[in-house]
């Protein structure tokens, strides 16, 4: 086989982000990789050949050695070297996989198939494989890692912000809870669409036609193949497995893609000079700026932003390749080989933001500092709601527009709104007798330490992350 530079391939995938992320890359290589394409067809045909042999009652154990010894001896560049004669990449793989067996089992590879029933077949098998065996346990691994977050900085106090402005209090581990609701959902719903992948055995049309040449039961010799696949058969076929099985994978990837990336995008916020409430793990020896030596840029979660921005849009393919006029064309022959691609890129995404949250540095004295300072220009201002709610919940009508001139008071004066509102007597004791109802300790210093107004925020959080983190490693074990 002829070897090159990892340097000379075109796709960043196979040499950037190979060495960067390169034990997710050797994980899904081995998988989705060419060598593992023709790897999973090849299983495939001994899969029919072995099933063959069941119903016929000839599969001993020597029979299903030397059908899989065939299997795993057919590579790429005997493939490649037949394809160039017979211009078929799967007549291609029947012809070297027959001269491997002996010529009393030959006869079965590919009998009563289409090349479709190898090709979706062996699609599915590949792509429930590498969902299983590396893309979930570090869709796992991340979320594991936000539920982490989320319960240790539970209590951490921090700012709300809508539309780039402070809003009311939180704390940063519910920030995080967003995350692990949004992803855990999201988690759930590939392994489930993992599970229904299938394959086919049908034949050109779907009918079984050459199938029923062979046997009384196709439908059997079907379930057979499959079940050495660990696959089950499509409801209906015609040339092709029906193609949402996938689709609703790939769209449900594409949706936790865009979660992954929304988190990145909120932690890169968060590391503006102007906020500095958290920071990526920067080592000694990394550079920020080829220029500016002081710079510690948040690169990594821009990165993760990044590979969601070019694998993203490729969801279009996925609608198009919904389609096949008059039951079947080959319109999705080369764009259904860049599935790989996407589910590498989209793996990377994910093991790049694990590493950022493995190592994410949480400055809670900073948070706490902008939570006693937040509301813009009114400092304190963002207790303005907690206000105007205990005055409407004490009959006033109107406290709306009461807290709204005090904060214009606050705004033209420089001063914070606890020392206005303490000013407004009427108002001020109305509010902290309503406090003292509530059974409120301290009520008379409430607006003083906007972190006390946080409503369910901790106690939410660490449901959310004990909740999530018993799916991820409840879904674990049951594996």
């Amino acid at each position: 086989m002829e070897t090159r530079s990892i340097f000379k391939n075109i796709s960043p995938l196979d040499h950037r982000y190979a060495l960067s992320e390169a034990a997710v890359f050797e994980r899904l290589s081995a998988i989705l990789s060419e060598e593992a394409v023709i790897a999973s067809c090849a299983a495939a045909e001994a899969a029919l050949v072995k099933a063959h042999c069941a119903i016929r009652g000839t599969l001993t154990d020597d029979a299903v050695r030397a059908i899989d010894a065939a299997a795993r001896a057919v590579t790429p560049d005997a493939v490649y070297a037949e394809e160039e004669k017979t211009r078929h990449n799967i007549r291609a793989l029947v012809n070297v996989m027959k001269r491997l067996l002996d010529k009393d089992i030959a006869p079965l590879v590919h009998l009563g198939a289409t090349s479709v029933d190898i090709l979706d077949t062996a699609l599915s098998f590949r792509i429930k494989k590498a969902m299983q065996d590396v893309v979930l346990p570090e869709l796992k691994t991340l979320e594991c890692s936000l539920c982490t977050i989320a319960e240790r900085e539970a209590e951490t106090p921090q700012v709300g912000r809508t539309h780039g402005q402070h809003a009311v209090p939180i704390t940063f581990g519910w920030t995080i809870a967003e995350f692990v609701s949004r992803l855990g959902k999201s988690i759930l719903q590939i392994e489930s669409l993992t599970e229904s992948l299938k394959g086919k055995l049908s034949g050109p049309v779907g009918a079984y036609n050459g199938m029923s040449m062979i046997v009384s039961n196709p439908e059997e010799v079907e379930r057979r193949y499959l079940s050495f696949l660990t696959l089950e058969p499509s409801e209906y076929s015609n040339q092709l497995v029906e193609p949402e099985y996938v689709l609703r994978l790939l769209l449900e990837l594409n949706v936790a893609f865009g979660i992954v990336a929304n988190l990145a995008d909120d932690l890169r916020n968060l590391q503006r000079s102007e906020i500095g409430e958290v920071s990526e793990y920067f080592s000694d020896t990394q550079v920020g700026s080829s220029t500016m030596p002081h710079k510690r840029n948040p690169w990594n979660s821009e990165h993760v932003k990044s590979l969601w921005k070019a694998f993203a849009p490729r969801v279009m393919t996925f609608y198009m390749d919904q389609i096949s006029e008059h039951q079947r064309d080959l319109t999705n022959s080369a764009s259904q080989r860049f599935i790989a691609e996407y589910i590498t890129g989209f793996t990377m995404a994910v093991s790049r933001m694990a590493n950022v949250l493995a190592g994410l540095q949480v400055d809670a004295a900073a948070m706490a500092a902008t939570l006693e300072t937040a509301g813009g220009t009114v400092p304190g201002g963002i207790l303005a709601e907690p206000a105007y709610i205990l005055l409407g919940e004490a009959g006033i009508s109107d406290g709306h527009e009461i807290i709204r001139r005090i904060t214009l008071e606050c705004e033209a004066n420089g001063e914070s709104f606890f020392t206005v509102l303490t000013r407004h007597d009427d108002v001020y004791r109305t509010i902290t007798a309503q406090l003292e109802k509530l059974g409120v300790p301290d009520a008379e210093t409430f607006f003083k330490h906007p972190a006390r107004y946080r409503g369910l925020a901790a106690e939410k959080a660490r449901r959310l992350a004990q909740h999530y983190r018993a799916r991820m490693e409840g879904r674990i074990a049951d594996r």
